[in-house]
């Protein structure tokens, strides 16, 4: 080996090779090197023009929540509060002492239920009027595990109505600053915030166990309805316990709010676009919500409308803080949120604790829903004879139980389309047929092409004489009919047609 070393280094070709890498070697080592002095130079000298932000300076230091740090400086007892909650979460808090402060809630529900309610693990989704003050309601009663998701910050409108804010907290997540405000209350609960937004998307992540511990019960007080809807259907599809806050705006009486099904809930716009949706992902019961039976009314607060100047500002959506977020000004009372908030948090904590409460039962009416589904495919059947095919016995509809449920309960509110009646009720088509709708291609079976969208809730007497006069007879709508009628239907249709998009 040595000789071949000394061999090749006698090499003139193998000299000049050497050099040859060696000298490249050192000028590429001297160009990184250089090239690095100056990159670092160049950074020392950014860093060196930005000015030190102080008292003098126009920009301000953030604190962790993003607020500017020197508008409101925390106090002593917010900087206590910090520290004594950072012990207790570690274990470093007589035990007695909380105790001491859940006594009245103890003899309550007792020790075996108050220990239930200690080690549950509760998810709040949406931390404004109504999930602060059911946030609050848990901390206070012992719930010492609370995983708080809300995408939002305070604003000084949110105060009218928000469970612990302060001008302080104004501008910063609703999140932190519900951990940060409770902590001073229950400093022993361990808080974990999302400060995001909940989507059916990340429904997994943010539904997720906590350290192996499945959600006891998910409060949902979104204001959104799509969020809200595919919070309620993960929830439903995956057996977690969940209840739902329903619109607490425009309302003002609080002796009409209850608690009940969701197929029980009523006279809430927010309720019945709920419920709708639901039914379209095959959800009708097992959701308890909180509602209220309050009517609108002469004089009462309603939605209020964009300014004709917003208008004029280009698309409407563009207006909202995210898409299909609402835009216009929803009047709030601030008192309403808070009784739904409290009544979600009651539920939960009864819940829980295994303490007896009664709500509204689901209003479930399946023998009356099987009654106009056979009284449908037997109107198929005569209609079909009648115009088209001379055989139309066994004659199948591609409608079923839940179908009529949705269209009874959710498009025509359990009452005739005609007068308004709720008793007798049956579906019926609304326009005459213009071709053979019964499908034959498939042997030894008949079925109507009929459409949901085609079908309208009459009484049985109405439906009778719809039957004889226009679909079996020769006279028009407009001849039966007045305009208001038909435009009511016309609307109606136009309303299903675009929720079909969810089915």
């Amino acid at each position: 080996m040595s000789s071949w070393i000394s061999r090749a280094t006698e090499s003139r070709n193998a000299q000049l090779i050497t050099t040859a890498a060696v000298s490249g070697f050192v000028v590429a080592t001297a160009i990184l090197g250089f090239q690095k002095a100056r990159r670092m130079t160049r950074i020392a000298d950014l860093k060196a023009s930005i000015p030190e932000v102080g008292d003098a300076h126009h920009a301000q230091r953030l604190t962790e929540y993003g607020a500017a740090s020197n508008v409101f400086a925390p106090s002593k007892e917010d900087e206590r509060s910090v520290e004594l909650a950072a012990r207790a979460r570690k274990g470093d808090y007589d035990d007695a002492l909380i105790l001491e402060q859940l006594a009245r809630n103890r003899v309550f529900l007792t020790d075996p239920g108050l220990a239930k309610l200690r080690e549950a693990f509760v998810v709040v989704v949406g931390c404004g009027g109504v999930g602060s003050h059911a946030t609050a309601a848990l901390a206070r009663a012992g719930c010492s595990k609370l995983r708080l998701i809300d995408f939002d910050q305070l604003t000084l409108s949110s105060l009218n109505r928000h469970a612990v804010a302060t001008l302080a907290d104004v501008g910063t997540p609703k999140v932190h600053c519900l951990r940060k405000r409770l902590e001073q209350i229950a400093p022993w609960t361990h808080f974990e915030c999302w400060n995001d937004l909940f989507s059916e998307q990340s429904a997994q992540a943010q539904l997720a166990d906590l350290n192996g511990q499945k959600p006891d019960f998910v409060i949902d007080a979104i204001d959104n309805i799509d969020s809200k809807v595919a919070l309620l259907a993960y929830c439903y599809n995956n057996d977690i316990k969940v209840i739902s806050s329903m619109g607490a705006g425009c309302k003002s009486d609080p002796t009409r709010i209850f608690i009940g099904d969701i197929s029980a809930s009523t006279d809430d716009p927010l309720s019945k676009s709920t419920r709708r949706k639901l039914r379209l992902r095959g959800v009708k019961d097992g959701i308890p919500v909180v509602f209220s039976t309050e009517r609108p009314g002469p004089g009462k607060a309603e939605l209020q409308p964009l300014a004709e100047d917003e208008f004029a500002k280009g698309s409407i959506g563009e207006l909202g803080v995210l898409p299909d977020f609402r835009v216009r000004i929803l009047p709030v009372v601030g008192t309403m949120p808070a009784i739904f908030g409290l009544a979600v948090a009651n539920f939960v904590i009864l819940s829980i604790a295994g303490y007896p409460q009664e709500p509204l039962p689901s209003k479930s009416r399946d023998k009356m829903y099987d009654g106009i589904l056979g009284a449908l495919q037997g109107a198929e059947e005569r209609l079909a004879r009648a115009l088209y095919v001379d055989d139309a016995k066994s004659l199948k509809i591609p409608i079923t139980q839940d179908d009529v449920g949705y269209l009874v309960e959710e498009v025509y509110n359990g009452r005739s389309i005609v007068s308004g009646l709720s008793t007798r009720l049956v579906l019926a088509r609304w326009n005459k047929p213009t071709q053979n709708f019964v499908d034959q291609n498939t042997p030894g079976q008949k079925h109507s092409l009929l459409k949901m969208n085609e079908l309208v809730l009459m009484t049985k007497e109405e439906a009778a004489k719809h039957e004889k006069e226009i679909l079996k007879g020769d006279k028009k709508l407009e001849e039966v009919y007045d305009a208001e009628t038909i435009e009511r239907v016309h609307k109606m249709m136009q309303e299903e047609e675009r929720y079909e998009r969810f089915r």
